[in-house]
């Protein structure tokens, strides 16, 4: 009989609404320090200055504002953890939509107030229920809002480690909710009970064909930090480069996951 299939982890709405407005106001705090020299600074993305990455974050928020605005599809299509692997369909237009902001808003810190003031008074007036338009499919606004939190986490590092001494701070809750979801979705690409990995404190999923343990220590083990994962789950560092840097600890005959990431980009 095959195992009993696992209910998708449940996120609060509420707590995940004030996550992702509260790492936006941490990255706006941090852009609005920033001088022409910070923000003529080159990114781990490509050919993107600090001033088009803090316009792409703008932007990420935007398209809850954007799809809260467009009139709801009658059901969801598409799940949180489908999420990840339709992204890389849509980076060439995400990187021209960037630039194009770049370029019309000088003044950042008027982008992200504007941004900031759009979005929270739209997610005031809507429901935990909504279903939203998104061009890689219909997905509820809470489901939404989790990848939203993906990606503020993994560009605020990106910033973070583009200006020397930044230090912009990571919602505690917004981390949580990044670092699961990409926990689940390595889970759901390679489903089995072979091989547990470890995020402490917000994570703990089990994958991997083959023997399944039911008690005591694992085979196969894989921790890290939550940092280090989504820089792993989102293609910022790569399986070698983590180990070698100690950021990895890997034991057992199906510990090694270089084959199943990234899981986006």
């Amino acid at each position: 009989m095959p195992p009993a299939r696992k209910r998708p982890r449940a996120y609060d709405p509420a707590r995940t609404r004030t996550a992702v407005l509260t790492q936006f106001r941490h990255v706006r705090e941090a852009v609005r320090g920033l001088d022409d020299g910070h923000l003529a600074l080159p990114t781990r993305l490509g050919d993107w200055t600090v001033r088009q990455l803090a316009a792409h974050i703008a932007l990420t928020v935007t398209s809850v504002s954007r799809a809260l605005q467009r009139e709801e599809p009658a059901r969801a299509a598409m799940t949180l953890l489908d999420y990840p692997a339709s992204t890389a369909a849509s980076g060439g237009s995400v990187a021209d939509r960037t630039r194009r902001l770049a370029e019309a808003e000088p003044d950042l810190d008027a982008l992200y107030a504007r941004t900031e003031d759009e979005v929270t008074g739209l997610l005031a007036a809507a429901p935990e229920s909504r279903v939203l338009d998104l061009p890689a499919g219909a997905m509820t606004l809470t489901d939404f809002l989790v990848t939203r939190t993906v990606e503020l986490v993994v560009h605020t590092d990106d910033l973070n480690t583009a200006v020397p001494d930044l230090e912009i701070p990571y919602d505690r809750q917004a981390l949580a909710a990044g670092t699961r979801m990409l926990a689940d979705t390595l889970a759901a690409k390679a489903p089995g009970g072979a091989t547990e990995v470890r995020i402490p404190p917000y994570a703990v999923v089990q994958c991997l064909a083959g023997p399944r343990h039911t008690r005591g220590t694992p085979p196969n083990v894989v921790e890290t930090d939550p940092l280090t994962w989504l820089r792993l789950a989102t293609g910022r560092s790569t399986w070698p480069e983590a180990l070698d840097a100690a950021k990895v600890s890997a034991s057992g005959e199906r510990a090694d996951l270089s084959a199943l990431l990234p899981l986006m980009r």
